[in-house]
Protein backbone atom coordinates (compact mmCIF):
# COMPACT_ATOMS: atom_id res chain seq x y z
CA UNK A 1 0.00 0.00 0.00
CA UNK A 2 1.30 3.39 -0.88
CA UNK A 3 2.62 5.45 1.63
CA UNK A 4 -0.14 8.30 2.32
CA UNK A 5 1.31 11.69 1.07
CA UNK A 6 2.05 14.56 3.47
CA UNK A 7 0.53 17.58 3.32
CA UNK A 8 1.97 20.61 1.42
CA UNK A 9 2.64 23.43 3.74
CA UNK A 10 3.10 26.48 1.94
CA UNK A 11 5.90 28.98 3.10
CA UNK A 12 4.73 32.06 4.52
CA UNK A 13 6.36 33.47 1.24
CA UNK A 14 4.64 31.41 -1.21
CA UNK A 15 1.46 32.87 1.27
CA UNK A 16 2.44 36.85 0.93
CA UNK A 17 2.78 36.52 -2.50
CA UNK A 18 -0.41 35.19 -3.20
CA UNK A 19 -2.13 37.44 -0.76
CA UNK A 20 -4.16 40.32 -2.33
CA UNK A 21 -2.62 44.07 -1.62
CA UNK A 22 -4.85 45.96 0.89
CA UNK A 23 -7.06 48.47 -0.87
CA UNK A 24 -8.38 51.64 0.23
CA UNK A 25 -12.52 51.05 1.63
CA UNK A 26 -13.44 53.89 -0.68
CA UNK A 27 -14.30 52.89 -3.85
CA UNK A 28 -11.87 55.30 -6.46
CA UNK A 29 -13.79 55.03 -9.70
CA UNK A 30 -17.77 56.24 -7.91
CA UNK A 31 -15.53 59.00 -6.00
CA UNK A 32 -13.32 60.25 -8.87
CA UNK A 33 -16.69 60.39 -10.77
CA UNK A 34 -18.56 62.46 -7.99
CA UNK A 35 -15.61 64.66 -7.63
CA UNK A 36 -15.34 65.75 -11.19
CA UNK A 37 -19.41 65.76 -11.92
CA UNK A 38 -19.46 68.48 -8.56
CA UNK A 39 -16.12 70.21 -9.98
CA UNK A 40 -18.14 70.73 -13.13
CA UNK A 41 -21.07 72.43 -11.75
CA UNK A 42 -18.64 74.41 -9.42
CA UNK A 43 -16.71 75.65 -12.71
CA UNK A 44 -20.40 76.53 -14.52
CA UNK A 45 -21.11 78.28 -11.48
CA UNK A 46 -17.66 79.93 -11.39
CA UNK A 47 -17.61 80.86 -15.14
CA UNK A 48 -20.98 82.31 -15.30
CA UNK A 49 -20.60 84.67 -11.94
CA UNK A 50 -23.84 82.67 -10.27
CA UNK A 51 -24.63 85.49 -7.65
CA UNK A 52 -25.29 83.46 -4.90
CA UNK A 53 -22.02 82.13 -4.69
CA UNK A 54 -20.59 85.36 -5.55
CA UNK A 55 -21.98 86.96 -2.40
CA UNK A 56 -20.83 83.85 -0.46
CA UNK A 57 -17.44 84.07 -1.72
CA UNK A 58 -17.51 88.22 -1.17
CA UNK A 59 -18.99 88.03 2.43
CA UNK A 60 -16.43 85.33 3.68
CA UNK A 61 -13.59 87.07 2.45
CA UNK A 62 -14.04 90.45 3.49
CA UNK A 63 -14.91 89.00 7.41
CA UNK A 64 -11.83 86.94 6.42
CA UNK A 65 -9.90 90.33 5.07
CA UNK A 66 -10.68 92.32 8.31
CA UNK A 67 -9.62 89.59 10.53
CA UNK A 68 -6.39 89.78 8.88
CA UNK A 69 -5.79 93.21 9.18
CA UNK A 70 -6.85 93.87 12.55
CA UNK A 71 -4.71 90.61 14.16
CA UNK A 72 -1.16 91.08 12.37
CA UNK A 73 0.78 88.51 14.33
CA UNK A 74 -1.95 85.47 13.64
CA UNK A 75 -1.71 86.77 10.03
CA UNK A 76 2.25 86.32 10.16
CA UNK A 77 1.36 83.10 11.78
CA UNK A 78 -1.34 82.00 8.69
CA UNK A 79 1.42 83.28 5.69
CA UNK A 80 4.33 80.98 7.38
CA UNK A 81 1.89 78.48 7.01
CA UNK A 82 0.37 78.90 3.74
CA UNK A 83 3.83 80.31 1.67
CA UNK A 84 6.37 77.39 3.69
CA UNK A 85 4.75 74.80 5.51
CA UNK A 86 2.00 73.75 3.10
CA UNK A 87 3.28 75.43 -0.44
CA UNK A 88 2.62 73.76 -3.41
CA UNK A 89 6.61 72.94 -3.60
CA UNK A 90 6.55 71.16 0.09
CA UNK A 91 3.72 69.08 -0.87
CA UNK A 92 5.58 67.98 -4.31
CA UNK A 93 9.02 67.17 -2.22
CA UNK A 94 6.92 65.21 0.60
CA UNK A 95 5.94 63.25 -3.31
CA UNK A 96 9.49 63.31 -4.55
CA UNK A 97 10.45 61.44 -1.21
CA UNK A 98 7.66 58.72 -1.46
CA UNK A 99 8.50 57.96 -5.20
CA UNK A 100 12.03 57.75 -4.24
CA UNK A 101 11.35 55.38 -1.54
CA UNK A 102 9.04 53.25 -4.00
CA UNK A 103 11.55 53.28 -6.83
CA UNK A 104 14.40 51.93 -4.06
CA UNK A 105 12.09 49.20 -3.21
CA UNK A 106 11.77 48.36 -6.56
CA UNK A 107 8.16 49.50 -6.86
CA UNK A 108 9.32 51.61 -10.43
CA UNK A 109 6.10 51.28 -11.92
CA UNK A 110 4.40 53.06 -8.94
CA UNK A 111 6.85 55.76 -8.39
CA UNK A 112 6.42 56.51 -12.04
CA UNK A 113 2.34 56.59 -11.50
CA UNK A 114 3.19 58.99 -8.37
CA UNK A 115 4.94 61.10 -10.27
CA UNK A 116 2.65 61.53 -13.32
CA UNK A 117 -0.45 61.95 -10.94
CA UNK A 118 1.20 64.91 -9.79
CA UNK A 119 2.79 66.29 -12.95
CA UNK A 120 -0.86 66.03 -14.54
CA UNK A 121 -2.52 68.04 -11.81
CA UNK A 122 0.22 70.41 -11.80
CA UNK A 123 -0.34 70.88 -15.44
CA UNK A 124 -4.50 70.89 -14.85
CA UNK A 125 -4.48 73.66 -12.64
CA UNK A 126 -1.97 75.86 -14.91
CA UNK A 127 -4.55 74.97 -17.97
CA UNK A 128 -7.93 75.95 -16.02
CA UNK A 129 -6.31 79.04 -14.55
CA UNK A 130 -5.43 80.70 -17.46
CA UNK A 131 -9.12 79.45 -19.17
CA UNK A 132 -11.37 80.50 -16.26
CA UNK A 133 -8.98 83.74 -15.78
CA UNK A 134 -10.67 84.49 -12.60
CA UNK A 135 -9.32 87.77 -10.85
CA UNK A 136 -8.10 87.50 -6.94
CA UNK A 137 -9.82 88.74 -4.71
CA UNK A 138 -8.17 92.93 -4.32
CA UNK A 139 -8.26 94.86 -1.47
CA UNK A 140 -6.63 98.65 -0.59
CA UNK A 141 -4.43 97.10 2.80
CA UNK A 142 -3.50 93.74 1.22
CA UNK A 143 -1.63 91.29 3.60
CA UNK A 144 -0.34 88.99 1.20
CA UNK A 145 -0.01 88.66 -2.33
CA UNK A 146 -0.38 85.57 -4.72
CA UNK A 147 0.80 85.44 -8.91
CA UNK A 148 -1.90 83.57 -12.40
CA UNK A 149 -5.73 83.24 -11.88
CA UNK A 150 -7.64 82.60 -8.64
CA UNK A 151 -9.63 79.42 -10.22
CA UNK A 152 -8.79 76.39 -8.89
CA UNK A 153 -6.72 77.55 -5.92
CA UNK A 154 -3.06 75.74 -6.41
CA UNK A 155 -2.65 75.29 -2.72
CA UNK A 156 -5.35 73.31 -1.89
CA UNK A 157 -4.86 71.18 -5.26
CA UNK A 158 -1.80 70.91 -4.64
CA UNK A 159 -2.23 69.78 -0.47
CA UNK A 160 -5.01 67.50 -1.69
CA UNK A 161 -3.19 65.60 -4.08
CA UNK A 162 -0.43 64.68 -1.70
CA UNK A 163 -2.19 63.97 0.93
CA UNK A 164 -4.48 61.55 -0.90
CA UNK A 165 -1.29 59.69 -2.96
CA UNK A 166 0.46 59.06 0.56
CA UNK A 167 -2.97 57.80 1.68
CA UNK A 168 -3.65 55.43 -1.30
CA UNK A 169 0.21 54.48 -1.19
CA UNK A 170 0.03 53.22 2.99
CA UNK A 171 -3.31 51.58 2.37
CA UNK A 172 -1.93 49.73 -1.31
CA UNK A 173 1.32 48.53 1.01
CA UNK A 174 -0.36 47.76 3.67
CA UNK A 175 1.23 49.73 6.42
CA UNK A 176 -0.08 49.06 10.24
CA UNK A 177 -3.37 51.38 11.39
CA UNK A 178 -0.76 54.00 13.31
CA UNK A 179 0.95 54.68 10.00
CA UNK A 180 -2.23 55.31 7.93
CA UNK A 181 -4.40 57.49 11.00
CA UNK A 182 -1.62 59.47 11.65
CA UNK A 183 -0.79 60.50 8.15
CA UNK A 184 -4.81 60.57 8.00
CA UNK A 185 -5.15 63.00 10.78
CA UNK A 186 -2.05 65.54 9.10
CA UNK A 187 -3.21 65.13 5.50
CA UNK A 188 -6.39 66.57 6.66
CA UNK A 189 -5.39 69.13 8.84
CA UNK A 190 -3.36 70.32 6.16
CA UNK A 191 -5.72 70.62 3.43
CA UNK A 192 -8.18 72.20 5.50
CA UNK A 193 -5.49 74.45 7.14
CA UNK A 194 -3.98 75.76 3.51
CA UNK A 195 -7.81 76.09 2.48
CA UNK A 196 -8.28 78.57 5.56
CA UNK A 197 -5.12 80.70 5.40
CA UNK A 198 -5.94 81.22 1.41
CA UNK A 199 -9.26 82.82 2.27
CA UNK A 200 -7.83 84.48 5.42
CA UNK A 201 -4.81 85.94 3.59
CA UNK A 202 -7.69 87.41 1.19
CA UNK A 203 -5.60 85.49 -2.38
CA UNK A 204 -8.67 83.11 -2.68
CA UNK A 205 -11.99 83.11 -2.44
CA UNK A 206 -13.74 80.29 -1.10
CA UNK A 207 -14.68 78.67 -4.31
CA UNK A 208 -11.65 78.50 -5.48
CA UNK A 209 -10.39 76.56 -2.29
CA UNK A 210 -13.65 73.86 -2.63
CA UNK A 211 -12.47 73.84 -6.95
CA UNK A 212 -9.04 72.83 -5.71
CA UNK A 213 -10.27 69.80 -2.97
CA UNK A 214 -12.88 68.73 -5.89
CA UNK A 215 -10.21 68.75 -8.77
CA UNK A 216 -7.57 67.28 -6.74
CA UNK A 217 -9.84 64.43 -5.16
CA UNK A 218 -11.10 63.34 -8.82
CA UNK A 219 -7.21 63.09 -10.16
CA UNK A 220 -6.59 61.01 -7.09
CA UNK A 221 -9.36 58.75 -7.61
CA UNK A 222 -9.30 58.42 -11.23
CA UNK A 223 -5.08 57.89 -10.59
CA UNK A 224 -5.62 55.11 -8.07
CA UNK A 225 -8.79 53.17 -10.08
CA UNK A 226 -6.71 52.90 -13.09
CA UNK A 227 -3.70 51.99 -11.84
CA UNK A 228 -5.42 49.09 -9.51
CA UNK A 229 -7.35 47.83 -12.68
CA UNK A 230 -4.72 48.28 -15.05
CA UNK A 231 -1.23 47.55 -12.85
CA UNK A 232 0.51 44.49 -11.69
CA UNK A 233 -0.11 44.41 -7.81
CA UNK A 234 2.54 45.89 -5.58
CA UNK A 235 5.22 43.53 -4.85
CA UNK A 236 6.09 41.98 -1.14
CA UNK A 237 8.86 44.54 -0.54
CA UNK A 238 6.16 47.05 -0.83
CA UNK A 239 4.86 46.63 2.19
CA UNK A 240 8.10 47.19 4.45
CA UNK A 241 8.55 50.51 3.58
CA UNK A 242 5.73 51.49 5.80
CA UNK A 243 5.62 48.76 8.27
CA UNK A 244 3.89 45.08 8.20
CA UNK A 245 0.83 44.15 9.84
CA UNK A 246 1.50 42.14 12.81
Amino acid sequence: MPPTPRPTVRSSAVDDDRRPAPASRVPALPCAVLCALVFGLLLTLVAVRWEPLMAVDRALAGALHRTAVAAPGWTRLNRVLSDWLWDPWMMRAVLVAAVVLLVRRGERLLGVWVAATALVGTGLQQVLKAAVGRDRPVWPDPVDAAHYAAFPSGHAMSALIAGALVLWLLCRCGARPLWRWTAGAVAVVSVVGVGFTRVYLGVHWLSDVVGGWLLGGALVAAAAAAYTGNAPRVGNGAGQWAGKRS
